[in-house]
C-alpha cells in the first residue's frame, strides 16, 4: 500500500520532470563557480543541496497545483484522471506531501546559504502564485516561465551569497523558453478554457495565433542565450549548445501544428527533455574545458 502511494505521488508531481529545470539550475551553479574560481571539491556538496532545494520546491509546487486544480481537473476530459479527481490520493494525504516537500526545500535552503534561506519564502510563495494565474491572466504562462526562471539566479546566490546580475539572462531564457513550450501545451485545452472562462494565450488568440506567441518566446529564449555567452565570455562550446537548442526547438514547433495536435506530447516531453540535457552537456563542457575568455 506504502509502495503503491508513492508511485501515485511521483505521477501525481511528474518527478521525473524535474529534468526539465534542474539541469539549468546546475548551470547557474556552475557558471558562479566559475566566476568565483573554485576547486572541485568545493563544488559537489553546493550542488548537491541545490538539487534537494530544486526538487523539493518543485514537488511542493506541483502538489500545490494539483490541490487548487482539482475540482477544475475533474471537469476536464483530459485531466479527470489525474490521482485527486480520480481519488487515488486524499486532498489531506497531498496537503501533507506540500508541507513535507516545503520543508526539505526550507531545509536545503538553510543549508545553502543565510540569502537563500531568506529568500526561500519567495521563491515559494512564486511557484505557488502560478497556480492561480489562469483564473484572471493569459500572462499565467509567463508566470510559470519565471517560477522555473528563478532556479538558475538562485543557484547563483547558493553558489555566491549574492545575486550577479548578468545571470539573469538564464532567468529570462528558462522563463521564456518555458512559457513557450507551455503555450503550446496548453492548446489542448482551448475549448476547455472557453468553455470554463479560463485564460490562456490560446483562448485569448486562437491556437494559430498562440503556435506564433510560443515560437516568438522561443526566439527570445535564443536572444537571451547569446548574451549570456557574450556577458560571461563562454566559448565555442557554449555557443554550439546555443545552436543545438535552436535546432531543436526548430524541430519542435515542426511537430505541432494549428490543425492537427496529436504530437504535442512528442513535443513537450520528450523534445523539452533533450533542449535541457543538450544544454547542461555543452554549457558544462565549456565551463570545465574552457578557460574563462578563452
Amino acid at each position: 500500500m506504502l509502495l503503491k502511494r508513492l508511485r501515485f505521488t511521483l505521477d501525481m508531481i511528474k518527478f521525473e520532470h524535474s529534468i526539465f529545470a534542474l539541469p539549468f539550475a546546475l548551470t547557474g551553479a556552475l557558471l558562479a563557480f566559475r566566476e568565483g574560481g573554485y576547486q572541485t571539491g568545493e563544488i559537489w556538496g553546493k550542488l548537491a543541496w541545490i538539487v534537494v532545494a530544486m526538487v523539493g520546491a518543485r514537488s511542493a509546487a506541483m502538489a500545490f497545483n494539483r490541490l487548487v486544480d482539482a475540482r477544475i481537473d475533474a471537469k476536464n476530459p483530459r485531466t479527470s484522471t489525474r490521482h485527486l479527481p480520480a481519488g487515488q490520493l486524499s486532498e489531506g494525504f497531498a496537503w501533507a506531501f506540500v508541507a513535507g516537500a516545503s520543508a526539505v526545500f526550507f531545509l536545503a535552503a538553510w543549508r545553502l546559504n543565510p540569502l537563500c534561506l531568506l529568500l526561500a519564502p519567495v521563491a515559494l510563495g512564486i511557484v505557488f502564485f502560478y497556480s492561480f494565474t489562469k483564473r484572471f491572466t493569459a500572462f499565467s504562462h509567463l508566470v510559470l516561465g519565471f517560477s522555473l526562471g528563478i532556479a538558475p539566479a538562485a543557484a547563483w546566490i547558493a553558489v555566491r551569497g549574492s545575486l550577479d546580475a548578468r545571470i539573469l539572462w538564464l532567468t529570462a531564457a528558462v522563463t521564456f523558453w518555458t512559457a513557450g513550450f507551455d503555450v503550446i501545451y496548453s492548446c489542448q485545452d482551448y475549448e476547455f478554457d472557453r468553455a470554463e472562462g479560463l485564460f490562456s494565450v490560446p483562448r485569448a488568440l486562437g491556437i494559430a495565433g498562440a503556435l506564433r506567441v510560443a515560437m516568438a518566446m522561443h526566439t527570445m529564449m535564443i536572444v537571451c542565450l547569446l548574451a549570456l555567452v557574450y556577458g560571461l565570455h563562454l566559448g565555442g562550446l557554449a555557443m554550439a549548445g546555443v545552436a543545438a537548442i535552436a535546432a531543436l526547438l526548430i524541430y519542435e514547433h515542426s511537430l505541432v501544428k494549428a490543425t492537427d495536435l496529436s504530437r504535442v506530447n512528442a513535443a513537450f516531453f520528450t523534445m523539452n527533455g533533450y533542449v535541457s540535457v543538450l544544454f547542461f552537456i555543452f554549457w558544462a563542457a565549456d565551463i570545465f574545458l574552457l578557460k574563462p575568455g578563452a
